[in-house]
């Protein structure tokens, strides 16, 4: 209702001369009463709008709580001390098919399923007056008195001085929660079976770029067993014809010159090398299979102590010999960085940062890295420092990101660094990334070290 300040209309002022108690009251009196009651009345206007713009909140307030309680989808209800219901909302209604106002006055304990499980239900609330309960599953009466298990909580409420006025339950049918539990489940185990599909891609992806360089490292070792195999074999024949003739009864004297012409003491002498060399190259071709089936292998739940010096060496070298020749790797890492987890996985982060590098580096003169480590305060950190164009201040706070990347289309997956963050977090460690002072990127993984190393 509007209401004007500067329209109030000035009263008369009464004679100045009368009979009675106000005779001899001047002028000036009247107009203190006057500017008084002027003072008053812009009072009450001021409290009148007041008052009805917190009249206004109160509707809004009540209208959002009715908002409220009309759309939750879980059942609430509202007793007194006694257990009698003063209101309930929407979705109560439509559980029990009865009317709000049918339900009010009635008591909360006719909701249950029947008269045992409505005295349990008034036991368990006088013995936790006061208290909240949590997750209570009790049956209740349906429409159509279908018995319904809901999962109920209840909250004691108060009034302004705190003395106790009743409580509020809420539930939800437990057929639901559970349907809600199976859909989270199954939403969870596709969300695991696509990470290790992811993991399982991401890695074969690294398997199919080093292809080359491990078969180039297996090259070695397998040709020089070869090579050693064909030795022996013409050692085995010289060996035959020169014990033939010592069986056939020959001459000491055409001994002596057979063994000179098949050269039998040269063959005895060379015989242990041979061996020895063999020896090593097939142990040296188990070794690479062998990493390279750990590399491959799906081993999360793997927890050893391992090397992760010979991790960084091995895991270079299968990058630089499928990498462009130009590119140069340095490392200065001690003989023995023992920490514990998965070798496999933890080869796997480092082979993607130093093929990083290598990509990072692909228009630099002369591209290089330096992996260098360093142990403080019972961790390792690895530094991976490479000598390219850096990384654009608004690309670091998103490297870790799944399948961001800042390589052309069809270059990347986006997936490397991502899985290679949470790797080395599931290994108590962290990865991070920045820009060198003296240039070009560098990347650091720390990890803590084995506890018999510590």
């Amino acid at each position: 209702m509007p209401h004007s300040r500067t329209s109030h209309r000035r009263h008369p002022l009464p004679p100045l001369v009368g009979t009675g108690e106000l005779a001899g009251v001047g002028e000036e009196v009247w107009i203190d009463v006057i500017q008084k009651m002027d003072e008053v009345y812009a009072d009450l206007l001021q409290y009148e709008v007041a008052l009805e713009e917190k009249n206004a909140r109160l509707e809004e307030s009540q209208q959002f709580i009715l908002g409220v309680l009309t759309s939750m989808s879980d059942i609430l209800v509202v007793c007194d001390r006694h257990g009698v219901i003063e209101d309930v909302n929407r979705s109560l209604v439509d559980f029990t098919g009865r009317g709000a106002d049918e339900l009010r006055g009635t008591s909360l304990y006719d909701l249950f399923a029947d008269e045992a499980t409505g005295s349990h239900a008034r036991q368990v609330l006088a013995a936790h007056a006061g208290e909240p309960i949590q997750d209570c599953e009790l049956p209740l009466r349906g429409a159509a008195g279908a018995v319904v298990p809901v999962s109920l909580n209840c909250t004691p409420r108060h009034d302004a001085r705190g003395r106790p006025l009743g409580v509020v339950l809420t539930g939800r049918p437990v057929g639901e929660l559970r349907r809600a539990y199976q859909a989270l489940r199954q939403a969870h185990e596709d969300l695991k079976r696509t990470q290790q599909q992811l993991i399982h891609s991401e890695k074969m992806a690294s398997l199919g770029r080093l292809v080359a360089g491990v078969a180039h490292e297996l090259n070695n070792p397998i040709s020089f067993v070869l090579g050693n195999a064909h030795a022996m074999r013409r050692y085995a024949h010289r060996l035959r014809s020169y014990l033939a003739a010592v069986h056939g009864g020959a001459a000491a004297a055409e001994l002596a010159a057979l063994r000179r012409r098949l050269r039998i003491d040269h063959i005895l002498a060379d015989l242990d090398p041979l061996i020895e060399g063999t020896v090593e190259g097939a142990e040296r071709s188990r070794d690479i299979v062998d990493g390279l089936k750990r590399f491959s292998a799906i081993d999360r739940d793997e927890q050893a102590v391992f090397n992760l010096a010979e991790v960084v060496e091995r895991a270079v070298r299968w990058v630089c010999k499928a990498a462009r020749e130009d590119f140069k790797v340095r490392v200065e890492l001690p003989e023995s960085l023992p920490v514990n987890g998965s070798a496999g996985q933890m080869q796997q982060v480092v082979m993607n940062l130093v093929h990083n590098a290598c990509d990072a580096t692909a228009g630099c003169a002369g591209p290089r890295l330096l992996v260098a480590a360093r142990v403080a305060d019972g961790n390792v950190e690895l530094d991976f420092h490479d000598n390219g164009a850096g990384i654009a201040p608004g690309d670091l706070p998103r490297l870790f990101d799944p399948f961001f990347t800042t390589k052309p289309v069809g270059k990347g997956t986006g997936l490397g660094l991502a899985i290679g963050y949470g790797i080395v977090e599931r290994h108590g460690g962290r990865l991070e990334a920045a820009n060198h002072p003296q240039g070009g990127a560098v990347f650091t993984l720390v990890l803590p070290l084995a506890a018999a190393a510590g």
